[in-house]
Parts: C-alpha cells; structure tokens; sequence
C-alpha cells in the first residue's frame, strides 16, 4: 500500500503535461497484471513473429527463386547474421531492462539518458560491422568456421555483406523498439516492426521473384524492410507527441556508467544469441560431415536441416514474445519493489508462454511436412528428413517458454550474473556438446539411427537440461521473493 501511494505521488507533483504522458507508465505498478500482461503480450508476440518473418521471408522466396543453393546459402549466413542479432540485443535489450528499472525507481531523466546512449552504442557498433563484413581476412575465415562449401560460398558472402550494410537499421531499429513497449505503447511497438515486414516482402517479390536478383535481391529485400522499421522507431521518439521518453540530442554523448550498466544487462540476451551462433556453426560442421556419409549429401543437409533450424526458431519467437512482454512489467515493479507483483508477473508470463507452445506443438506435429514444402523442398527424401526433424527438434515445446520466460527473469530484475549463466546452459554448455558427441555414440545404441539423424536429436536432449537447470533458480528466486513480501506486509 505504501509503494504504490509513492508511485503515485510521484506522478502527482509532475507538471500536468509529464503526468499525462507518465500516465500508460505507471500504471505497471498500479493495474490488474493479467490483463496488462495480456495488453503487452499479444503485440510483443506478434512483433517478434513479424521480426522472425524476415529469415523466413527470405527462405522462402529463396526457396522458390533460387533453388536449395540459396537456402544452402542463408544456412551459411545464419551463425553470421545471428551475431548481428545478439550485438542488437546487447545493446537493446540491456537498454531496456535498465530503462524499466529506472522509470520504477522514478527517474525519468535517467532513463531518457539510457535512451540516448543506447542509439548512440546501435549506431557505432553497427558501423563497425558494416566495415568488418568487407574486409576479407574477417568474413572468410568466418564462411570456413560456417562450413561453407566452394558451391555456397560466393552466395553466402554476397548475402552476409550486403546485410552488414544495413546493419544499423536492424541494431538501432530493433534495439530501440523495446523502449517503446516500456513507454506503454505496445500495439505501437508491433506496428513498427510490421510494417518493416511487409516491406521486406514486397521488395522479395519484387528483387528475388520480379527482377531475378537471387540470392542478392533478398539480402537488399532484408535491408529496405529493417530501414522502414528503424525509420518509424527513431520518429517515435522525436515526432511523436506526448511519448513518455524522448530521444534528445544531450543524452546521445556515452557515458561510462550507463554504457556499463547498459551491456552488463545486456549480456545475458548477447550470450544467448552468440550461444545460438555457436551451436548453427556446430550444426553446419555436423551437417556438412555426416551429410557427406548419407545419399542426400552435404549441400542437401545444409538446405533441409538449416530450414529446420529457422522453423524451429520462428515457433520459438512467440515465446521469447513473451518474456519480452513481461520484462517492463518485472522491471518496473521490481524498481518499485512490489513483490507480489513481481511474483504475479512471472507467474503469469511462465503461464502464458506454457499455453502459447503447446498450441504451437500441436500445429508442428500435425502439418510438419506441409511447413517444410512452403520453403520450396520438392525432393521427397528431403521433405521427410526434414519433417521429421522439425518433429524431433521441437518435442519440448510446450515447457520450453517457462526456460525462457525464467531466464529473462534475471535479466529484467538486474541480476545479469544469473542471466548469463542460464542463457549459456541451453547453446553452450548443452547443444554444442550434445551435437558433436550423440552422432558418434547414438547409432551405435540404436542403430535404426544414422550420424545425421542424431545431429537434430541433440536439441531436444538439450531443451529438457535447460529446462530442469532455469526450474532450480526460479525455485530459489521465489523462495527470496516470498521472504520479501512477508517482510513487505509486516
């Protein structure tokens, strides 16, 4: 009773402008958490789905305009490409949690000055990118550790290179795009991310379908979508009137403290994904070197399991939209240390993305097969590796949002050491093991199994490990939780 009369006095000695425009904010801390967590999850769903719309798209039009060789080529770019994606959630994600602890805590200029500094790092880091994707002794030896064969290879650096040129609008688009949820505008949130989507799609039609530009056309498809998207976040920020964080010109200057602060929070959301980077570059070498041993070959496994690979991420998104829709709501209360909200919150969002996979566990097992001939895979072979794949991949699926949603947890709390620790069991301390030894010990247990059957089984393996580890932290962090709330009402 007592925090939530604080939070409400400190909207009441704002001037009558700021309250209004603090108004969507604080009520984090004030309304019913089911409902808030309904408002903020639907569009954070659906904006991470539009996001992961872009290697999909990408796929598909490649699938059906170039052939396996350029679904053999985005295999190769994925690990790359994956790198980019976790510099942006360094950057972005670590931004917003801070950005949600500090409006809780009540400091709006604070989090004004993590806005600014988290354009300015989008901006720098993605111009280094840029510069290091067209220097080749950086780009080929990366092509190698991809498992690039000589057939993929040109296809795979055109693609990673003219990606990197519209690096900036992915990093500085997406990062900042999680501070407009934490503004309270979550339906705005997905509409910028959508309207990037639906450009990416008609520049494939157009560049890939139309013009026949290939492998080419879809990379420059990819950077024209991400720059309507980054242009729609930035005018958020500086047309848009009465938004409760503006993007000013005096809070653009790095400042040590907050750019540490930045990336220490970020780096559980940058481990994840260069953990994710990692395992791609794993699964390719296995890929390449078990393909070889089977009939349907080296480039054929790239193109039918790296499809795998990106249906099974996009299912995942709507889970990690999840997480995403319940960190401002964490952060904020936990700044305005309302535990029992707090606790609500994550009970709620572990709920949410329970019920969210299994649907999406039903709509996989039933129409495998059909979600892999949308990519274009005619060949039958192909198509049942594939599908079964998917099958075996996404097995865990119904209990894999409650690992995502825990872990992201520890992020959005400010406890970035638990953070990376959990975000590094599933990719790191897991998959990649798992994908190097089971094709050599599995087949010789079941022998039904091939080398390259056992290289997809590792993820499911993988899943159920990180499962059972986020299940022991969140056991004890509502364990510190409870205490505090005892402690809260005496």
């Amino acid at each position: 009773m007592t925090e939530n009369k604080t939070i409400s006095e400190s909207v009441e000695h704002q001037p009558q402008k700021q309250k209004a425009e603090s108004a969507r904010v604080t009520r984090m801390g004030s309304g019913n958490i089911p409902k808030l967590v309904v408002e903020f999850a639907i569009p954070a769903i659906l904006g991470m789905v539009v996001n992961g719309a872009y290697n999909i798209i990408d796929s598909v039009f490649l699938g059906h305009g170039a052939g396996e060789i350029g679904l053999s080529a985005v295999s190769v770019a994925t690990p790359i490409m994956t790198v980019f994606m976790a510099l942006s959630m360094l950057i972005g994600a670590g931004g917003n949690a801070l950005c949600a602890l500090r409006l809780g805590e009540g400091e709006h200029d604070e989090a004004e000055h993590v806005l600014g500094n988290t354009f300015t790092l989008g901006v720098l880091v993605s111009l280094l990118l840029a510069v290091l994707a067209h220097i080749p002794a950086f780009i080929e030896p990366l092509l190698s550790i991809s498992s690039a064969t000589d057939t993929v290879r040109p296809y795979a650096r055109e693609f990673i290179q003219i990606i990197s040129l519209g690096c900036v609008f992915q990093i500085v688009g997406m990062g900042i795009n999680n501070f407009i949820r934490t503004c309270g505008a979550p339906n705005r949130a997905f509409l910028t991310m959508l309207i990037g989507a639906v450009g990416c799609t008609i520049f494939n039609a157009i560049f890939v379908m139309g013009l026949g530009m290939g492998v080419a056309g879809s990379a420059w498809a990819t950077v024209c979508g991400q720059l309507i998207s980054c242009i729609t976040v930035v005018w958020y920020f500086t047309k848009t009137p009465g938004v409760p964080l503006r993007l000013r010109g005096k809070y653009l200057r790095l400042a040590g403290k907050l750019v540490t602060k930045i990336l220490a929070l970020g780096t559980a959301s940058f481990v994840l994904q260069i953990g994710a980077a990692v395992s791609q570059v794993v699964t390719n070498y296995a890929l390449v070197k078990y393909g070889a041993m089977d009939p349907i070959g080296a480039d054929n496994a790239l193109a039918a399991v790296g499809v795998v690979g990106r249906v099974a991420m996009f299912t995942i998104l709507p889970l990690i939209g999840m997480s995403i829709a319940v960190q401002p709501l964490l952060g904020f209360n936990y700044g305005a240390k309302l535990w029992k909200r707090v606790k609500t919150t994550l009970a709620t969002g572990m709920a949410g993305a329970t019920i969210v996979g299994t649907v999406l566990w039903v709509v996989v097992m039933l129409f495998a097969r059909q979600i892999i001939g949308f990519f274009g895979i005619t060949d039958p072979a192909l198509v049942d590796l594939a599908a079964f794949a998917l099958r075996v991949n996404l097995i865990f699926l119904p209990i894999i949002g409650f690992q995502i949603v825990g872990s992201n947890y520890f992020q959005a709390t400010g406890q970035p050491t638990k953070s990376i620790i959990l975000s590094m069991t599933r990719q790191i301390l897991f998959l990649v093991p798992l994908t190097l030894i089971l094709p050599e010990v599995l087949p010789n247990i079941i022998t039904s199994i091939d080398g390259l059957d056992a290289v997809y089984m590792a993820v499911p393996f993988a899943d159920f490990l990180a499962i059972f580890t986020v299940g022991a932290f969140v056991l004890v962090e509502l364990r510190k939780l409870n205490r505090r709330i005892k402690g809260s009402q005496e």
